[in-house]
């Protein structure tokens, strides 16, 4: 991966002529993302994350971290002990620059140090599964991290609406075998292509069900404006 994301939020941090990341979806057309976004203030943010950050408490891991956002917010106006990772190494270094206190480069699946009150995954938390059939290792892993009492908050869409519907009010989806939230992302960033990588949107019934088949409670906490949730496990 060249980590074009994580480039262009260190451009943005560090004002190197950043520019909008180009994406595009095995659903949808390119589209333009301001790079500008992934680095709000609490007061800029969605309700649903706002809320997964008012709910979280303890000791905190935030894993998809990006520029570190809702690691900052947990941090400096919460006062939370809050650990935040990212698979992108220049995104962990835009968070270091940023003032997150304890940001560092990994893999949720690889992660073992130490346990938590609170697993963040938002901005679409349940992406980084990639596909249907891996949410059972990822709710597996999540689970193993968490303290007697902890929380995971997730977020995720249900992108049905996406898909036409055909005359009798049903919705056509292609590739019947394949479970409509899995998609392949492709991001572009000044003139250079990532490699498409698997993304996963799981509407709240399927992540409701993968959830129990691990021993986890799942609760539906908000549902936003656009088919989206935000959703917490617990054991």
């Amino acid at each position: 991966m060249k980590d074009l994301f994580g480039k262009a939020m260190f451009d943005f941090q560090t004002n190197n002529s950043p520019e909008d990341i180009i994406t595009e979806t095995s659903i949808s057309e390119e589209d333009e993302m301001s790079i500008a976004y992934l680095f709000r203030s609490y007061n800029e943010m969605p309700k649903l994350e706002q809320k997964a950050l008012q709910l979280s408490f303890g000791k905190t891991l935030d894993v998809g971290c990006g520029a570190g956002s809702h690691s900052l917010s947990l941090q400096n106006d919460r006062n939370l002990n809050v650990t935040s990772i990212d698979i992108s190494e220049k995104a962990i270094e835009t968070c270091q620059l940023r003032g997150v206190k304890n940001a560092i480069v990994r893999n949720i699946l690889d992660f073992e140090e130490e346990k938590f009150d609170t697993i963040l995954l938002l901005m679409n938390g349940t992406g980084i599964f990639g596909k249907l059939e891996n949410c059972n290792q990822y709710l597996s892993k999540l689970k193993s991290l968490l303290n007697p009492g902890g929380q995971i908050l997730i977020d995720s869409s249900d992108i049905i609406y996406m898909f036409d519907e055909d005359e009798d009010g049903g919705k056509w989806i292609p590739s019947g075998d394949k479970y409509y939230g899995e998609l392949t992302f492709t991001i572009s960033y000044k003139g250079e292509k990532e490699k498409s990588f698997d993304w996963l949107y799981l509407d709240y019934n399927t992540l409701q069900n993968a959830a129990i088949a691990n021993g986890l409670k799942c609760e539906l906490i908000l549902e936003g404006e656009h088919y989206d949730y935000l959703a917490k496990l617990s054991i």
